[in-house]
């Protein structure tokens, strides 16, 4: 009976102790996919501040082996040292003035319900014409001047279809109902809108914002920028969020001279240059440095956004996500307004607000770039050093 007792418990044992090891190489394998393969701190030395339960042994030059405990393997990352940057924090509002590289295809058109030119030449929405006849377009009068000059003749259009150069031939026709040569589409050489600011660089005053590309309302494409410019902005009112409605910030073009020029727009937000006297102009600046990824814990963190005025507030949130490998890079955290303030003014996370800086132990960590539908309290953030090596790569 003795011994029937004790080959059960080694049994009981053996399973147990199965199952836990099952358990910590599936905990290994689930930290082996979320790490990612490189690592950037200020000390050299990789924290992971928010998993404690993991160690590093330094294995060659700028190499980690990471393990649980020192004792089950996870994976080895490069680790990179450089010194924190200095930034001023943002959570001002702004207004973006964009001018696109050529005309964006918004939509095509058939002429008085007949046919489209544009749809004929395979013209599709989202692209952009570049150039007609060989002169380049920088406006949509530009375009028109050039189908109504070609009365009917095959115009020559090069085009860029995401990011690849086509070229086709569009022979406009004649609209009996306008009088006019029409080519049956519809283009935007433009667009504006706001954002919030995330930080500037202090030595240089080169800034950042948003958190998320441009992109165009009718098509979803992400607008090439050639030059645009940042402007100040006066928030006037809000449309606040609710479950499956999302809410907006309004205001308007205060006037004043310009922040600077945009220069870039693209998966990581917006980029641009302040102007000489920019900086002097922002009210209140707050000093932080940058936070790196490895920093960054899930638990109480802050946001700095403008919802009235122009001056940023603080307000409280929770980090209740970390992810290091997603493939779309403004979604590195999942982040909870917790303050009733923010809360009752706005209904959590409202278009506009992107590009808020995030700041967790006097770092400047990240920015907010999405609101959830079903749930506007909660939305997505960047890592503040993807916009950061957007500017210093």
């Amino acid at each position: 009976m003795k011994k029937l007792a004790k080959n059960i418990f080694t049994k009981i044992s053996a399973a147990v102790l199965s199952a836990a090891l099952l358990g910590l190489y599936s905990t290994a394998g689930y930290f082996s996919s979320n790490l990612p393969d490189s690592i950037t701190t200020e000390s050299g030395i990789v924290q992971f501040a928010a998993y404690p339960n993991l160690r590093t042994e330094y294995t060659a030059d700028n190499q980690a082996a990471v393990s649980i405990m020192g004792q089950i393997p996870v994976k080895s990352v490069t680790v990179s040292k450089k010194e924190a940057p200095t930034l001023i924090a943002g959570g001002y509002p702004f207004g973006i003035k964009l001018l696109m590289e050529g005309v964006m295809v918004t939509d095509t058109a058939k002429v008085d319900n007949i046919s489209s030119p544009a749809e004929d030449a395979g013209i599709k929405k989202g692209d952009v014409i570049t150039s007609a006849n060989g002169t380049p377009l920088t406006s949509n009068n530009g375009l028109s001047r050039i189908i109504a000059e070609s009365r009917g003749k095959s115009v020559t259009l090069e085009l860029l279809r995401e990011g690849n150069p086509l070229t086709v031939e569009l022979s406009p026709v004649f609209s009996e109902k306008e009088k006019i040569w029409r080519s049956g589409m519809w283009v935007r050489d433009s667009i504006a809108g706001i954002g919030t600011m995330t930080f500037a660089v202090k030595d240089t005053g080169e800034f950042s914002g948003l958190g998320h590309p441009v992109c165009d309302c009718d098509t979803g494409e992400l607008i090439p920028l050639p030059s645009g410019e940042a402007v100040p902005v006066k928030i006037t009112d809000i449309t606040k969020g609710m479950s499956g409605s999302p809410g907006a910030l309004h205001g308007k073009f205060t006037g004043l001279p310009s922040y600077g020029t945009l220069s870039d727009n693209n998966n990581c937000g917006i980029f641009g240059d302040f102007g000489e006297t920019a900086l002097d102009r922002l009210e209140q600046p707050r000093e932080y440095k940058l936070g790196y990824p490895d920093e960054v814990t899930e638990g109480e963190a802050y946001i700095l956004s403008t919802v009235s005025g122009t001056s940023p507030q603080m307000y409280s949130v929770c980090i209740e996500e970390k992810n290091c490998r997603g493939n779309e890079p403004s979604k590195n955290m999942i982040i909870r307004i917790t303050d009733e303030r923010l809360i009752a003014e706005t209904g959590g996370i409202v278009q506009g607000m992107s590009g808020s800086p995030i700041i967790q132990n006097d770092r400047i960590i990240g920015a907010v770039t999405h609101v959830f539908v079903a749930d506007p309290t909660r939305g997505y953030g960047i890592f503040a050093e993807n916009m950061y090596n957007e500017i210093h790569p």
